[in-house]
């Protein structure tokens, strides 16, 4: 009788053929039916076999098929036929459960295709797999929710929504679309939405809705990102504007010096300096878009929301007739948006997390050649090690032992110059052992989600 290779007590080693890529085991089943499994009866005859090819986990570096002889059985008492079931496999797949599981965890490592190949099955297979496997992380992992809660989008084909924990810096969900509808969905089954204060986002009007009709309690700020990005914007439209009036030397020059045009004012270093100097003065709508871009940086720099606004309507008519229509998407976002935009300045809840998320999702999917958003999805929410927990209790601190000298202890206070206080040691009684008594209020550990800074270590380690 062959070695057990299969290190499964259930089975047992008829034949093993081994080929240049593959183990061929020939197996039966240990412990064939005793009983009828209708009437429970023990009289039972053999009925015909049927050979079945179980697929199971590579081995040594080859592809590992068991050939099980099952056996079909028939009842004397009922008349009934069954064929015996087969311990430790799949129900709804010819392979083995440890199989099923391990290709559930490698899908969130490696592409479809090549696990495909290495076990040798379908990639459809696979795919399926992946799907059941992703929706058990679902059901097992409860992610907190977020009391300060971001809402931003990536474009993955086409836009999808990204769900962060800005308190925690973790990502708690990716939607597959943006529209009001899915967002609504998503925040009505959302556990514990009264307990969101603040949602920081862009100014997509969607997201706006549907956190109005879910949860209207929340505090929504527009994030300062989006804001000053638009007054980028502006300045890369007048930039833009004048390439018709230059030389293709010039032009070339202004478009590798528009990185300088972009940084504030007081980073710029002195070679920047001359370069914005030629640039401002030789072109005057230039520097003047130049100008209001910085100034409108300077409204965020307001205390309180009334001194922002007083800063917003003096740069506002500052804006020449000359470059106004550059501005003209500023000025109507910030006229259609300001109760939301001035939300900030007392509640400054940023969702800059979020956007350094969306640059890694864009790096893995790169470095993926093209994951599916289910696939990319999985990986972002569900990699081992990722996530940022919190336990819901402090740790057992073991009990601190008083220092004895011949008989008596040292209290807490002999720490010092002075003299220790010694007490008298009672003499050591037997323990009593007592059963743990079971905390009632125990809470679980909170789960936050996966954090972004493992996220991008484990990328640059190349391990996601």
């Amino acid at each position: 009788m062959p070695a057990n290779i299969l290190n499964l007590p259930d089975y047992k080693v008829v034949r093993v053929e081994e080929t240049d890529h593959d183990y061929h085991i020939t197996a039966e089943v240990s412990n064939p039916p005793s009983v009828c499994s209708s009437c429970q009866s023990d009289a039972l005859r053999g009925h015909g076999r049927n050979e079945q090819v179980i697929r199971d986990m590579p081995t040594h570096g080859k592809r590992v098929g068991i050939y099980v002889d099952t056996r079909r059985w028939r009842c004397l008492s009922c008349g009934k036929t069954f064929m015996e079931s087969l311990p430790a496999v799949n129900a709804k797949r010819e392979m083995t459960d440890r199989l099923t599981k391990w290709i559930g965890r490698q899908s969130l490592k490696c592409t479809f295709a090549s696990i495909a190949d290495e076990v040798s099955i379908d990639e459809k297979t696979v795919r399926n797999i992946f799907r059941d496997y992703v929706n058990e992380l679902e059901a097992e992992f409860r992610f907190e929710t977020p009391k300060w809660m971001g809402i931003d989008e990536i474009h993955l084909i086409r836009p999808r929504c990204v769900i962060s924990n800005i308190r925690n810096n973790t990502i708690v969900n990716m939607l597959p679309n943006r529209d009001k509808k899915t967002v609504v969905n998503y925040l009505s089954n959302l556990e514990g939405k009264a307990e969101v204060q603040y949602v920081a986002m862009d100014m997509w009007t969607p997201y706006r809705d549907a956190v109005q009709a879910v949860i209207p309690d929340a505090r929504i700020v527009i994030d300062k990102f989006h804001v000053v990005r638009m007054a980028n914007d502006a300045l890369e439209k007048v930039r833009k504007s004048l390439r018709e009036q230059l030389t293709p030397k010039q032009r070339r020059g202004l478009m590798h010096d528009r990185f300088v045009l972009l940084k504030h004012e007081r980073d710029l270093n002195d070679q920047e300096r001359l370069l914005m100097d030629a640039w401002t003065k030789n072109y005057p709508e230039l520097g003047q878009a130049y100008r209001l871009k910085e100034e409108f940086y300077g409204v965020y720099d307001a205390s309180d929301p009334m001194e922002a606004l007083r800063r917003y309507e003096a740069w506002n008519k500052s804006v020449t007739h000359e470059v106004r229509d550059a501005f003209h998407d500023l000025i109507r976002a910030w006229s259609n948006w300001q109760p939301w935009i001035i939300e900030y300045f007392e509640h400054p809840v940023t969702n800059a997390y979020t956007e350094s998320l969306n640059s890694l999702i864009r790096v893995m999917n790169r470095l993926g050649r093209g994951y599916s958003f289910e696939a990319l999805r999985a990986k972002i929410l569900f990699t081992e090690g990722a996530h940022k927990h919190k336990l819901s209790r402090p740790k057992f601190e073991r009990k601190r032992e008083p220092v004895s000298v011949r008989g008596y202890e040292m209290a807490d206070d002999s720490v010092g110059y002075g003299l220790p206080t010694l007490a008298r040691v009672s003499p050591p009684r037997p323990p009593v052992l007592k059963a743990a008594e079971p905390h009632q209020n125990e809470t679980p550990e909170k789960n936050y989600g996966a954090d972004i800074n493992t996220l991008i270590r484990l990328l640059e380690e190349g391990k996601l």
